[in-house]
């Protein structure tokens, strides 16, 4: 991961001063970097040691770094990771446009790698990304989004990261077609357990732990898997409640509604989905020759589930 790093910080040079300031910053804020050590770890599980390890785990992040920019613009956040987001410091029109450049920078690393099925792997999940995030766009403030849409767009526009990234280390390591089919699962899952459990910790977690507001997926009329439980199989008084904070955004009632989704059981039940998702996972890598690597693998799974950040 330090080599990672170093990747990452020589690819973000840039003559234009503030592609540099702000990607630094971006760069700088911390996160888990969970995407690119996918891919170093199932290369490793499989055998590659390419130094193309490296600058495509670097790809990775960059791509996951240019959506959290444009994400945080669509949705007006201020916070992330226990900082300012980089619109509001530099303002939503530099955000979007350095999103642009690391979505650009990306792809010319990529093509310096001369790998065509890991480009195919890489656009295509760039492609399926955004599609997702239009799909979120689309869902908001709708309170008839069911469980069924609401996994679409977790797999579109969280878990298909996730996946690339997993695949393309089975790729480095010309794996088997089955292998890389495995490896590509475990991604998927592991990527949607991740999010399901971000939105767990919307109605669970601190800003101090989750690095942003507590309910700001609540104040932006995110249809969320607790309040979709609420709708569907909570009592009706629940339900018109959670259909009316969907409709309307805010958190002016978020404490009635946490009351409700804690005393409803909406809360265990998306814990026990992403629980689910993180066994899918783990038994998605069962045939991996054991190694440090495959035990890194099946401890995210655990880790996955059971964070609080």
């Amino acid at each position: 991961m330090q080599q990672v790093d170093r990747v990452i910080r020589h690819r973000l040079s840039s003559e234009v001063a503030l592609i540099s300031q702000i990607s630094e910053y971006i760069i700088g804020a911390g996160g888990k970097r969970l995407r690119p050590a996918l891919l170093l770890l199932v290369a490793g599980a499989l055998g590659d040691r390419s130094p193309h390890r490296f600058e495509l785990a670097a790809v990775v992040e960059f791509i996951h770094t240019a959506t959290l920019l444009h994400d945080d613009v669509v949705d007006e956040s201020d916070l992330r990771r226990g900082k300012q987001t980089a619109n509001a410091m530099f303002g939503n029109a530099a955000s979007v446009l350095v999103g642009d450049f690391l979505y650009s920078r990306a792809f010319q690393m990529m093509t310096g790698v001369g790998r065509l099925r890991i480009m195919d792997i890489l656009s295509d999940a760039t492609n399926i990304i955004a599609e997702g995030e239009v799909l979120q766009l689309l869902n908001m403030h709708d309170p008839d989004v069911n469980e069924t849409r609401y996994l679409q767009v977790i797999r579109y526009k969280t878990a298909k990261l996730f996946e690339a990234a997993a695949q393309i280390g089975a790729v480095l390591a010309d794996a088997s077609p089955e292998l890389e089919a495995a490896s590509a699962e475990y991604g998927r899952r592991m990527g949607t357990a991740f999010q399901i459990m971000d939105d767990w910790l919307d109605y669970t977690g601190t800003p101090e732990s989750m690095g942003k507001n507590a309910g700001d997926d609540l104040r932006e009329g995110k249809p969320t898997l607790p309040l979709i439980y609420l709708i569907e199989r909570g009592t009706p008084e629940q339900g018109a409640l959670a259909r009316q904070a969907i409709e309307a955004g805010g958190t002016d009632r978020f404490d009635t509604i946490f009351d409700a989704i804690t005393t409803s059981g909406a809360l265990d039940y998306t814990l026990a989905c992403a629980q689910r998702e993180a066994r899918a996972a783990a038994d998605a890598i069962s045939q991996y020759p054991a190694s440090l690597y495959r035990e890194s693998l099946l401890e995210l799974c655990s880790y996955s589930t059971s964070r609080q950040s």
